[in-house]
């Protein structure tokens, strides 16, 4: 890399380092629930947490095109160890849990970024912020909707 990178701002870059981390944990913890709810029979459980993985894919694959075009090389500290449930609920609340961490994580990015004057990193964070906002949302309504009573059709 050239020195032209050298003015990157050390936060953003911490940023995008922990994001990266974070994103790389959440494919493997969907993709891990995927193929258990899968195993437990619940194929459209299954098709939505293999769409969630490849979303979090997609946030990886934005995070490592911005550190390059910051000049600086994608270096993922550390995957999260997968937590798993004995059941959909349970995994689906260890998501929200994980979700949230993003959105704070994005947050306070962004927050960094406005402070800066960095309106190119804060505009990234905040994309990346408002689309784990709305999985929450998605994850939120599924649990709700896994506790309410079984529909009586036919009753």
């Amino acid at each position: 890399m050239t020195m032209a990178y050298a003015s990157a701002d050390q936060r953003v870059l911490g940023y995008l380092g922990r994001a990266l981390s974070l994103e790389l944990s959440a494919v493997q913890l969907y993709s891990t629930q995927a193929r258990l709810t899968a195993t437990w029979g619940l194929t459209e459980a299954a098709e939505r947490l293999r769409t969630e993985a490849r979303e979090e894919m997609g946030h990886v694959e934005r995070i490592i095109a911005r550190l390059l075009a910051l000049g600086a090389a994608p270096n993922a500290s550390q995957l999260r160890p997968v937590r798993l449930g004995a059941n959909l609920e349970a995994l689906l609340q260890e998501d929200q849990s994980f979700e949230q961490e993003l959105v704070q994580l994005y947050t306070e990015a962004a927050g960094h970024c406005a402070l800066q004057g960095d309106h190119d990193s804060r505009l990234f964070f905040t994309t990346l912020l408002e689309e784990e906002r709305e999985h929450a949302r998605e994850l939120a309504a599924w649990i709700e909707e896994l506790k309410r009573p079984a529909a009586t059709s036919g009753s």
